[in-house]
């Protein structure tokens, strides 16, 4: 589209009686240009969906400059599918660590991540933690090492995440023991847990079971299968 048809676009949808509860790149176009021209909308919106998208430098810029705006209203960012890799999660991570940065649901659900961006990650969120309850990082290669990142962040005080959804992490029983010993240090958040498709084991299996048994959890739904 040329310029003032973008301009258009934005004018219409901005110009709509119903709130933008919701913006999705991908029903205009998963590209840069299009996160350019839409951005006055997505500063409108609550939820940004930026999914399957290949995100260049300029584009991490504008989406900073979103999420750390005092007119800003986005406490919902979903990058599901898009090809962050550990380089794209250090540009988040940036964002994250922000003080500005209010973000309480981060969905980076099959973003090509492995154990190095759970450095990145946990890193900005002990920075910043006091914010962000859901986070959703499943059918990522995350491992043992990456779920050890990842409780050390659990197990801090200042942690306020109440879902943590890690479905498909190529997971051992080893993190069950490394999630367990966080959350018996720091039990008073967490209540949505999902572990599912990953390769736990009865032994794994049962050191969260041990977990459950204890009167500081505050689970209400536990996923492992």
């Amino acid at each position: 589209m040329s310029p003032a048809q973008w301009s258009a676009l934005v004018f219409i949808l901005l110009s709509s009686e119903k709130p933008l509860d919701e913006f999705d790149l991908e029903k205009y176009s998963a590209s840069d240009e299009a996160l350019l021209r839409l951005l006055p909308v997505l500063k409108a919106s609550s939820k940004a969906l930026l999914r399957r998208c290949d995100l260049a430098k300029r584009s991490w810029e504008l989406l900073s400059s979103v999420v750390i705006s005092s007119s800003s209203s986005l406490p919902e960012l979903d990058l599901s599918y898009s090809n962050l890799q550990d380089t794209g999660v250090r540009c988040l991570s940036a964002v994250l660590k922000n003080p500005l940065c209010k973000l309480e649901a981060l969905r980076l659900k099959g973003c090509f991540l492995s154990d190095i961006s759970c450095v990145s990650l946990v890193s900005a969120l002990n920075s910043n933690p006091f914010h962000l309850t859901h986070l959703d990082l499943s059918s990522n290669e995350l491992q043992d090492p990456g779920m050890k990142q990842l409780c050390s962040f659990l197990e801090s005080p200042h942690c306020r995440l109440k879902t943590l959804r890690l479905r498909s992490c190529s997971l051992s029983e080893v993190s069950c023991e490394f999630l367990v010993s966080a959350l018996n240090s720091n039990p008073s958040h967490l209540t949505h847990l999902d572990l599912s498709s990953n390769q736990l084991q009865d032994s794994g299996v049962k050191q969260l079971c041990g977990f459950l048994e204890s009167p500081h959890c505050k689970l209400e739904t536990l996923s492992w299968q």
